[in-house]
């Protein structure tokens, strides 16, 4: 188990700001791992578990952050739940960032989870996970910046990286039809919510990469929700919810030319790729020319998930290596 003393130097390694008078240290190589897990608690048993693997990963004295990509359980939209998940995510030691999944909120439709209206379950998640903007969860919490309108869109400079999220969802980013609710095509108020958060966004990927270029960062890391590269999925939504998306950063990593690092869930396998490299996708999204230096990682998750992914930062060109951990 880290010991306080280590705890505050974790703080001290990450708590740069990526704007003011401490940006160039984002630039400052520095040796140590975050840990990245998503798609977890799925179901009671799960639930049950998760304890024990926050225990695992708090015990790792090399990790000095955790990302959780969305999607807290399944079934279960209930703003009692999502209190229980806070409290498990609130025994993590070092500052842990979420981004909420589709599972969280843009499925609660469904009539297996009580019909909810998915716009008022998702107010319920920025209020339960992220009741101080600017500030991440666990026992010792990270001052971040928080994108105005979209708290749960924060960035920060870490031991050399700067690091983003972006809420971006599965169910073509709650493009898909609520039909739980009797609804054969998007609403308004749907369509508004979605047109707006893809424009945060956007804005939030072009600032990052601004602030890592002004920091002289190694490289750009952004963890969401939605796996855009998913297999078997190429079909007009699917476009239309990530199109524009994908675009943004691939328009950005080009003119960054350093390592660019996605980490997403959504999907459940693990994966390591570099999508922007592949003709399909390409096309597919419209994107003019490959960008080799975007690295895609999906992590493993769902019920009877074995594993957690370690991002351990090195010297080198090589930035981050991937790691899978085998839960005990």
């Amino acid at each position: 188990m880290k010991t306080t003393a280590r705890l505050v130097g974790a703080g001290l390694v990450l708590a740069v700001g990526i704007s003011g008078s401490v940006a160039g240290n984002a630039g400052a190589a520095t040796s140590y791992s975050f840990a990245v897990i998503g798609d977890l608690p799925y179901g009671s048993t799960e639930l049950g578990l998760f304890p024990g693997k926050i225990k695992q990963i708090n015990a790792d004295p090399d990790v000095r952050m955790v990302g959780h990509l969305g999607d807290i359980g399944t079934g279960n939209c209930a703003t009692s739940y999502y209190q229980k998940i806070l409290a498990n995510f609130e025994t993590f030691v070092d500052p842990l960032v979420y981004t909420p999944g589709d599972n969280e909120w843009a499925d609660c439709h469904r009539a297996s989870v009580g019909k909810a209206n998915p716009l008022e379950r998702l107010s319920a998640v920025r209020s339960v996970f992220f009741p101080t903007a600017g500030r991440t969860l666990g026992q010792n919490k990270l001052s971040v910046t928080a994108q105005s309108g979209y708290k749960e869109n924060v960035s920060f400079a870490a031991g050399g990286l700067t690091v983003a999220t972006l809420h971006v969802v599965g169910s073509e980013n709650d493009l898909r039809p609520w039909n739980g609710l009797g609804f054969t095509k998007a609403t308004t108020a749907q369509v508004t919510e979605v047109t707006e958060r893809v424009a945060a966004d956007a804005a939030q990927i072009r600032s990052v990469f601004a602030s890592a270029k002004a920091a002289n960062s190694r490289a750009v890391v952004l963890m969401t929700q939605a796996d855009m590269f998913a297999p078997g999925t190429q079909n007009a939504g699917y476009r239309n919810a990530f199109q524009s998306i994908v675009r943004t950063i691939a328009s950005e990593s080009k003119s960054f030319q350093r390592p660019v690092f996605l980490f997403n869930g959504d999907t459940h396998s693990f994966v390591q790729d570099r999508p922007l490299t592949s003709s399909k996708w390409l096309s597919f999204y419209g994107v003019s020319g490959s960008v080799p230096n975007l690295t895609r990682v999906t992590v493993k998750g769902a019920a009877g998930v074995n594993e957690w992914v370690k991002a351990n930062v090195v010297p080198g060109p090589e930035v981050l290596q991937i790691q899978r951990v085998a839960y005990r």
